[in-house]
């Protein structure tokens, strides 16, 4: 006689184990300590075997009865449903080992040593914000064009070009890395390429270069109200012309104020260098003399800040450097958003010393920015007395286009060989 879930509930426990039987070969069985599991047995190839289906009062009757059937169709088929469960036990293992998120963090992990903390954040967090929450949990080898193309699609749309490429490209190298890896066939991120819109390969930094327009946004940085510190920033920010992280991240025991050539020695760490170059012993600093309107500044702010470790503390925790959004929060404050951005200094720079008539190796020397093809290779020069001249020149030139727009800069001449 068929089971019932109020024969199962009057059920008490016995001193030994006992069964109470539905149909089919499924039953329940009670144990001494009162525990009770469905049970299904079945004969295959001429021998009895046991399947567990489940606890009750987890696994209900109805719940017992739907596993018992497609439990008993397999064994129609000559299949054991006990060896299929293990079977499909193991394939979801297999699923989850080879799946995208696993196989990208796989990716992300052998990859890190080549980037700097703070790249690998960017790469794993777009990961996690435009692939993971849609496709993380698929098998890596089942995904095709179909399934990626959405992905890139839906930032180009929202009009964040360069942020589409980027994620296509970083897609396609974690699919190259799952095909190393023998988990996947072909890179579909690789067959994107022509969905995408070509980058505008005129973007650059928001900068100013007209003199006029130069002259304006330095009598603004003297007028910013902000705290002090912020302020010196700004002020550094042009004469300096060096990456923004350069400025934020600068520390006191970089500076030698007082020597008989001043300078700015921004160590291998906070450069724009591969992270091999940046633990390379060999690797030097990077050197930017100090004008004197640049040490008058320096003095100045090393009176507030100069016990601490950092020029530029954060405003929330003084241990830590200035955030990476201050500077162009600031510049933002007094007037230019949208017209400069921090980064837009060396552009500013460039431009105008190159137009100047400055050496453009100096110039680059300056920018920190390697020299291209076999001259950057074997040419080591530093340039650094020129650019000891073109960096003080820079500052009067900038103080006088401060003063009003006939402020001049000599040039320094080219030299004869």
């Amino acid at each position: 006689m068929p089971l019932t879930d109020a024969a199962i509930r009057a059920a008490k426990p016995r001193a030994k184990p006992f069964k109470l039987s539905d149909s089919g070969g499924l039953y329940l069985e009670i144990a001494p300590s009162g525990g009770k599991w469905w049970r299904y047995k079945y004969r295959l190839a001429g021998r009895e075997k046991r399947l567990s289906l489940g606890t009750y009062p987890d696994t209900s009757l109805a719940d017992a009865r739907d596993r018992h059937a497609q439990a008993r169709k397999l064994v129609a088929q000559g299949i054991d449903p006990s060896a299929h469960r293990k079977a499909e036990k193991a394939a979801n293992v297999e699923r989850v080992a080879n799946s995208f998120e696993v196989v990208a963090r796989e990716w992300l992990a052998v990859k890190r040593h080549e980037w700097t903390e703070k790249q690998h954040a960017k790469e794993q967090a777009r990961l996690e914000k435009h692939a993971f929450p849609f496709i993380g949990r698929e098998p890596v080898g089942s995904l095709g064009v179909r399934d990626i193309r959405p992905l890139i699609e839906r930032p180009a749309k929202a009009g964040h070009l360069e942020q589409a490429h980027r994620l296509r490209y970083q897609l396609s190298r974690v699919f190259q890395f799952a095909v190393a890896t023998e988990r996947a066939e072909r890179d579909p991120a690789g067959d994107l390429r022509a969905v995408l819109p070509a980058r505008n390969k005129n973007r650059h930094f928001a900068t100013i270069t007209d003199p006029t327009r130069v002259g304006e946004l330095l009598r603004a940085i003297d007028g910013f109200t902000g705290t002090f510190p912020v302020a010196c920033a700004l002020k550094l920010a042009p004469l300096w012309f060096c990456r923004p992280g350069e400025i934020r991240m600068a520390e006191w025991a970089h500076f030698d104020l007082d020597g008989s050539d001043p300078v700015y020695r921004v160590p291998p760490a906070i450069r724009k260098l591969r992270k091999n170059e940046k633990e390379n012993p060999n690797t030097q600093p990077h050197l930017i003399p100090l004008a004197t309107q640049a040490l008058a500044i320096l003095r100045e702010l090393q009176q507030l800040t100069g016990r601490g470790r950092y020029l530029f503390p954060g405003a929330r925790d003084p241990k830590r450097h200035m955030s990476d959004g201050t500077i162009n929060a600031a510049i933002a404050r007094i007037g230019f958003k949208g017209e400069l951005v921090g980064h837009g200094f060396r552009h500013m720079a460039s431009t105008m010393l190159n137009e100047l008539g400055y050496r453009p190796e100096v110039v680059e020397r300056q920018l920190s920015h390697k020299v291209a093809g076999v001259e950057g290779v074997y040419n080591k020069s530093q340039l650094i007395s020129e650019r000891k001249q073109m960096m003080q020149a820079w500052a009067d030139y900038l103080d006088a286009l401060k003063a009003g727009p006939t402020g001049k800069i000599t040039p320094i001449k080219r030299r004869v060989a």
